[in-house]
């Protein structure tokens, strides 16, 4: 409704350039900033398309004004948190606002009433005579006055009794009628009260112990405190300044004194001890800074424009690119219900570089709409994906790892050609036409230089035997072992990731198999079949085509207790550090001597595989209806599912879990977000967690640990505020948190870039990525941080076996007593 209007964000950086910082410069009461036109153009020129206002660069260009007005939007109005006003009558209206009709005829009204008054001499007033109008009448009708004539009595005595003796004596009360009269006590029912209900409570207290303590009592001590110096009088300065002793002195140190100060060697005299004392204070009045700044915030019109971004992954190698995906903006009732429809929009995985915040770097193709994503921890350039309708899929971005490590080069290239040329070429795309196996081409076109490379996913797996449901959590197993096809066992140094775990809330957890790329080369005629029949377009790898749509899972969990028939349908799901090694021959599965890896496979297929029953096989998942369910599994014999045994179900949260994450410091340490509250467990204690929140007043959507510190996490909610909980200074409340979005929290990644730079990704329910800058203080840990949150954790484990053991004294005391 208003074209004159753009909406803007401006970073902390952009802010500190042209004095317009938050709360400092600009208010929401003076929320108008001024600034000049060249100032804006020379910001331009120096950062190009990073500068902040380049999405207006044409606008700026042709405004006809000396200065521009931009205007701080606190309340988000138009979406961002400043606002360009582009032309000189909305900016005369804002700065000076029109009088309103209310105003003027307020304003005319003053004028003419100061017209007609007049200045009068004053004049004392004159005391005039009372006049009565009638009113003494009625205060004399409302007064009080006696009307009833009062009777007096007067007691009088002779005057001769006046101190006479008095004898008393004794007389028998029957002796004399109506002498004697008995006043028996009697109920008054006037003021007694009948009780027609009572309530009445009864609660049972457990056991009463007193106990005593004294405190360490240390005997007061007089102290006193120096604050005024002590100084020499005018007579003993001048003896001490003009004694011999003194010049001795100076003329004996004179010429080391000059010795030192020609070497260097003594102490700085500007050395500022108060200040390296609290050199991790950054901030003033001595409290830490535990603040995440903006740093840089991707969107996109054409991809992510009214989608929310489900999945936020850091490129595990190169800096400053970060991939993202995105779904439909559901509720979470409709999220789980929607695997069978088929969306009219493009699905894709977009990637971003801190170099070109305005164009995306990589465009992946999907089927459908991705939930989950992962980069190969062995070889970033693999991708799996989990979709919505409850497929696996694999990509390869092999082709175009160098355009991503060279992003930075490749923007400045941009940027020159859009001052040049505007449109500089057109998309560069191959069609070919497959005509009785013949391979035709149709037409080339050149490949645009500014538009980002849309690569297509080399495998999906089969869709009978995915999951029924979206697929909610995947993860990458590492392998240390592989299988040389010939009866024997071979240690993989190259420790190459092969095998998926994925879940859906389709009751199922499924094991996948990625082969190796180098299979056995085909027979010419079989080669020539799969050329006829598949081609993959020039840019996609050929490493996996022969899995798409025949890919099928190794091993299927479902998650259903054979003898109570409980099912569970699992969204996040958080597996041991221990990975097994298959082997095809003679039908077994042996395990190394030491902790058994996930291996390279030589066959996607698990038929005839067996599990030995020394392997720990236990898990954690988070399922749809906010349970914890901590349980093993074991394969069943001749099949390629398996079954749960010892399951334990804890029911802390009241919603679905997002959030089931080990520490990255501590490998049995887990963190369930779901609901309004989070839990802390730690593996093979079966009471319960080990810390538990309080319910907050908004859902918590979404949590991770912090990559550097080992106490600290943050928690998204969906008010778009990130909690940032610190366990060795608060576990009852977090110690800060901060606003980052209007809308809802939906991913939370961190990043290590340099040891001195951290970043914390955050997505939200409108589409938008915000890269935050991480403090000092959140970012680096202590020398005993790591320790102390251990032991923290440990006394936290001994307080819950002894609150178990004293219920368990108490249960025992109510047994015996109940016998008795």
């Amino acid at each position: 409704g208003h074209p004159e209007i753009f909406p803007l964000v401006f970073t902390t950086k952009t802010q500190e350039i042209f004095n317009c910082r938050v709360e400092e410069d600009v208010t929401e009461e003076n929320c108008f900033k001024l600034i000049k036109k060249e100032d804006i153009i020379q910001d331009l020129k120096t950062r190009a398309a990073i500068s902040d206002f380049h999405p207006v660069k044409k606008v700026v260009l042709e405004y006809p004004g000396e200065e521009l007005l931009v205007v701080f939007d606190a309340k988000f109005q138009y979406g961002q948190n400043f606002y360009l006003v582009a032309s000189e009558e909305a900016k005369e209206n804002l700065l000076k606002p029109p009088e309103t009709a209310e105003e003027k005829e307020e304003k005319e009204g003053n004028e003419e009433t100061e017209e007609t008054l007049e200045v009068h001499p004053y004049k004392p007033p004159v005391p005039r005579p009372w006049v009565s109008l009638g009113s003494e009448k009625e205060v004399e009708e409302e007064s009080v006055k006696d009307a009833v004539i009062k009777i007096k009595y007067m007691i009088s005595r002779v005057r001769r009794k006046f101190g006479a003796p008095i004898t008393f004596t004794d007389k028998n009360a029957s002796h004399v009628k109506d002498s004697y009269v008995e006043c028996t006590s009697y109920q008054d029912k006037t003021f007694s009260n009948k009780m027609l209900e009572k309530d009445l409570g009864i609660q049972v207290v457990p056991k009463v112990r007193e106990a005593g303590t004294q405190t360490k009592w240390f005997y007061p001590k007089n102290a006193a405190t120096q604050y005024f110096p002590r100084e020499l009088s005018n007579e003993e300065k001048e003896e001490s300044l003009t004694s011999e002793k003194l010049k001795d002195f100076l003329t004996s140190v004179h010429l080391r004194m000059e010795i030192a100060l020609q070497q260097n060697e003594i102490m700085n005299p500007f050395f500022d001890d108060w200040k390296a004392l609290a050199e991790d204070e950054s901030s003033p009045g001595g409290k830490p800074d535990v603040s995440l700044k903006a740093y840089q915030t991707f969107s996109d019109l054409c991809y992510l424009k009214d989608r929310t971004i489900s999945c936020v992954c850091w490129h595990p190698t190169i800096y400053g690119i970060i991939a993202v995906s995105a779904r439909e903006q559901l509720s979470s009732e409709e999220q789980f219900n929607l695997s069978d429809k088929s969306l009219l929009h493009q699905s894709v995985i977009v990637f971003w570089s801190f170099f070109d915040p305005i164009h995306p770097q990589l465009i992946l193709e999907c089927p459908e709409d991705i939930y989950c994503f992962q980069f190969s921890p062995s070889d970033p350039n693999v991708i799996a994906g989990g979709c919505i309708n409850g497929q696996i899929v694999l990509w390869n971005i092999s082709e175009h790892q160098e355009k991503l490590q060279n992003a930075k080069t490749v923007a400045d290239e941009i940027k020159m050609t859009a001052v040049n040329t505007v449109n500089a070429s057109i998309l560069n795309i191959w069609q070919y036409n497959y005509v009785w196996g013949e391979e035709r081409q149709i037409t080339q076109v050149q490949q645009s230089t500014t538009g980002p490379a849309l690569v297509k996913y080399c495998t999906a797996s089969s869709i009978q035997d995915s999951h029924k449901k979206p697929v909610t959590d995947i993860h990458w197993l590492p392998g240390d072992f592989k299988d040389n096809g010939m009866d024997a066992t071979s240690e993989n140094k190259a420790k190459i990731c092969v095998r998926l775990v994925t879940c859906s809330p389709d009751r199922s957890v499924l094991f996948w198999d990625v082969p190796a790329s180098d299979l056995p080369e085909q027979p010419p005629s079989e080669n020539v079949k799969a050329e006829n029949i598949f081609h993959m377009p020039p840019d996609v790898p050929d490493t996996f085509n022969h899995l798409d749509l025949c890919w099928k899972p190794l091993i299927k969990i479902n998650l259903c207790e054979s003898d109570s028939n409980i099912e569970y349908s699992p969204v996040r799901i958080s597996l041991r550090e221990l990975h097994y090694h298959y082997k095809n021959s003679e039908n077994t599965l042996e395990v190394p001597a030491k902790d058994s890896p996930y291996t390279e496979t030589s066959s996607p297929s698990s038929k005839n595989l067996k599990v030995l029953e020394n392997i720990s096989t236990n898990f954690f998942v988070g399922t749809e209806d906010g349970e914890i369910v901590y349980s093993n599994w074991e394969m069943e014999i001749d099949s390629d599912s398996a079954k749960l045994k010892h399951t334990q179900k804890y029911t802390i949260h009241t919603e679905t879990i997002n959030t089931l994450q080990r520490s990255p410091f501590f490998k049995d340490i887990i963190l369930s977000v779901g609901g309004r509250n989070f839990a802390i467990w730690k593996e093979g204690i079966t009471n319960g967690p080990i810390l538990q929140s309080s319910c907050s007043a908004g859902r918590n959507t979404v949590g991770h640990w912090s990559l550097t510190r080992p106490g600290v996490f943050f928690i998204g909610r969906d008010d778009g505020n990130i909690d940032i909980w610190d366990l060795l200074k608060k576990t009852h409340e977090p110690s800060h948190f901060q606003n980052i979005s209007k809308s809802m929290i939906t991913s939370i990644s961190p990043w290590i870039a340099s040891p001195k730079q951290h970043f914390l990704a955050v997505s939200d329910d409108l589409g938008v990525l915000h890269v935050l800058e991480i403090c000092q203080t959140l970012s680096h840990a202590s020398k005993s941080e790591h320790a102390d949150v251990l032991d923290y954790f440990e006394r936290e484990v001994k307080y819950l076996k002894h609150c178990e053991q004293e219920f368990q004294e108490y249960q025992e005391f109510q047994a015996k007593t109940e016998l008795k």
